[in-house]
């Protein structure tokens, strides 16, 4: 019977055990302080620290970019084990898209003709848009950042390791022959060993130190080229930064632009409880004015009082300022249900901060009542302390 056994190079396996057991010792050698070792020139250990903090910090931004897009880690795994096996990731349905489902089915139960029901499926499919609208996010950032990234710490970073290891070798490779060079050195003038005069070692020493200072300088240039090569791939990197950046501006816009359709719609449904679109462009203008809703709790009283409110304008159609710092403790005379979320809620007799707004208002009041804040009129509230103000 003939067995086909691998083809062995005793010579060269030898040589390479050698070599490895010669490396094992320098090292220990140097861990214990016992010999001198070889250090790299400043320049490379710049670039190799660079490198280091390269792989680190792209380590972390893959990272924390992939839990942004993808936030179940359980996902993430497996989209990670599919892309190694080249076979398609799963589809799978978002948060978003599950929530537009369940309000578009309830709305459909409750009465499409129903204002809850329909506003329950119109915004049930502006949520499946907004799912959408993710997929291609998450699409298209993994194509222009997060690929990219990876791609580059699995190729380039990798090589780099590849390298640098080989480069330590050769460095424990030439420390042991100038260890060797020192031994034959002191040797001379002794009796020969093993047939082998004390001079013959020395040569042979210095021969292999010569080849091992040969291969540990070819093998230190390639290194620093493939470390100087971090700069170009830095540079590549902020152009898919810019990228991942673009991605975002035009996922959120595309979220914007479903969300004012949805307003619209809303505010078109109408019904006893019109839907108030709000207006993002004047909300920086309007952060001080009132806006909190009304509260939560109502007391006893005289609920039905509110038809009483002054007639004025309330000023909500341009922007409003308010001092809060100085506010006169005030006496609400009659409860008052709020109108809009702009106003609170009153009981009788209660005590609120009150101020005037800016412009002054002939009709209203800003007033903050425990941690509300919104207007009241001002013919439902008496002055208790008009001389004295309080600060909040």
């Amino acid at each position: 019977m003939n067995i086909n056994l691998p083809h062995f190079n005793m010579k060269n396996l030898v040589k390479e055990a050698g070599s490895t057991i010669s490396r094992v010792v320098q090292l220990t050698e140097e861990r214990l302080g016992t010999t001198e070792r070889t250090e790299y020139d400043l320049h490379f250990q710049n670039l190799a620290e660079r490198a280091d903090v390269t792989k680190t910090w792209t380590e972390k931004l893959v990272k924390d970019t992939e839990s942004v897009l993808i936030p179940n880690p359980q996902n993430r795994v497996e989209d990670y084990i599919f892309e190694k096996i080249d076979k398609s990731r799963p589809k799978r349905l978002s948060n978003l898209e599950h929530l537009a489902l369940d309000m578009i089915e309830a709305g459909g139960d409750f009465g499409q003709d129903l204002p809850y029901g329909q506003a329950l499926i119109k915004v049930g499919q502006a949520e499946q848009k907004l799912g959408q609208c993710e997929h291609d996010f998450i699409a298209t950032s993994g194509i222009c950042f997060t690929q990219p990234l990876r791609k580059f710490l699995e190729g380039e970073m990798k090589t780099i390791s590849k390298e640098r290891g080989i480069l330590d070798s050769k460095r424990l490779d030439l420390d042991a022959c100038k260890n060797r060079v020192k031994k034959a050195r002191s040797m001379l003038g002794q009796q020969s060993k093993d047939g082998i005069s004390p001079e013959a070692a020395l040569e042979q020493a210095e021969r292999d130190l010569r080849v091992a200072q040969a291969e540990f300088d070819r093998q230190s240039e390639i290194t620093k080229l493939l470390l100087d090569g971090i700069s170009t791939s830095q540079a590549s990197h902020l152009r898919h930064l810019h990228a991942f950046i673009q991605t975002q501006v035009r996922y959120y816009k595309q979220c914007g632009d479903v969300m004012e359709n949805l307003q619209r719609e809303l505010a078109n449904l109408g019904g006893p409880t019109p839907y108030i679109p709000l207006d993002l462009n004047n909300a920086s203008a309007n952060t001080s004015s009132a806006t909190v809703g009304p509260s939560a709790t109502r007391g006893p009283g005289n609920n039905n009082s509110s038809s009483q409110a002054s007639s004025g304008h309330r000023p909500t159609n341009q922007p409003m300022h308010v001092n809060t710092d100085q506010m006169q403790r005030a006496r609400v005379l009659c409860s008052y249900d709020a109108k809009d979320h702009t106003e609170l809620n009153l009981n009788a007799n209660e005590v609120i901060f009150v101020t005037e707004c800016s412009p002054v208002n002939e009709d209203y009041m800003y007033a903050k009542q425990g941690l509300m804040k919104g207007l009241v009129p001002r013919a439902f509230v008496e002055m208790l302390d008009e001389e004295h103000d309080v600060t909040l």
